[in-house]
């Protein structure tokens, strides 16, 4: 039997299948009644969504795919989750990290039939951080079948950056073609990589590095796919103005933290800090 981590949510297996492979399960985070107060914050940012809120499916589209970001300062429930669940606990046991922050919120949400996929990529070129210590939180607060969770391309946060791209059109808008390695083809030939994916329920949550490649299919059935995620930030994590759009973006936040500067600003809170 492994030896249960400091953080008691997850045990030194866990930590180093993260390390390893970029990504792992963690069953059974969020009590029922934690599932509830995520699912209600989901709600209300349906119901008045942000400024930052898009669709990320075409008018075609049978179904809708859509997101919103850095919600925590205005839906109570979802800065809950984020400030007092177990949540960052796992963070800090997978980043090692003395100090962990919230980097922003994310709600995703697909509707019955959407077939918008979730294309391959990475998150941290879109972000405006660098350094390693770093993890996303994904939970979905709706059954996941196998056919349209997240997947990840195992040990894919050990090769560095790979080209990003928009998602609805593949163009290379923030750095020139052959400039950064091209993402691989996955879906070309699934059976040549260690593809890792789980079905989930409702209080289950997969951790992954924001350099993990990861991808997700449509939602073909009559069920929704509700899921709300955390983006943390360990100990070496620091600001790293981007050229280009970030998502999300924080205007003006440059002014105010210069780049190579640590995360120490009210966009970012302290979640846990250890001596």
């Amino acid at each position: 039997m492994t030896a249960p981590h400091p953080a008691s949510v997850i045990d030194d297996a866990s930590v180093t299948e993260f390390a390893e492979t970029g990504s792992v399960l963690v069953r059974g985070l969020f009590s029922p009644d934690e599932v509830a107060t995520i699912e209600q914050g989901i709600e209300k940012v349906l119901a008045d969504p942000s400024p930052r809120f898009k669709v990320a499916s075409s008018d075609t589209d049978p179904g809708s795919f859509v997101e919103d970001f850095c919600n925590w300062q205005r839906i109570e429930e979802l800065r809950q989750i984020a400030f007092s669940s177990r949540a960052a606990d796992v963070a800090a046991a997978l980043t090692a990290s003395r100090q962990v922050r919230l980097y922003h919120d994310h709600v995703l949400v697909k509707e019955p039939r959407t077939r918008q996929e979730t294309p391959w990529h990475q998150d941290q070129p879109y972000y405006n951080v660098d350094g390693f210590a770093n993890c996303s939180m994904w939970a979905p607060v709706d059954s996941v079948p196998a056919e349209s969770t997240l997947e990840f391309l195992s040990g894919s946060h050990r090769q560095g950056w790979l080209m990003p791209r928009s998602f609805m059109t593949n163009e290379a808008k923030w750095f020139p073609e052959g400039s950064l390695n091209d993402l691989p083809d996955v879906e070309a030939d699934r059976g040549a990589h260690d593809i890792r994916g789980w079905a989930m329920e409702p209080g289950d949550a997969v951790f992954f590095h924001m350099l993990t490649l990861h991808h997700s299919y449509g939602v073909p059935g009559t069920s929704r796919r509700r899921a709300f995620s955390l983006r943390f930030l360990g100990d070496d994590m620091v600001h790293a103005p981007r050229r280009w759009v970030t998502s999300p973006q924080f205007d003006g936040l440059e002014d105010e933290l210069p780049g190579g500067s640590p995360m120490d600003h009210p966009l970012f809170p302290v979640l846990r800090e250890t001596a």
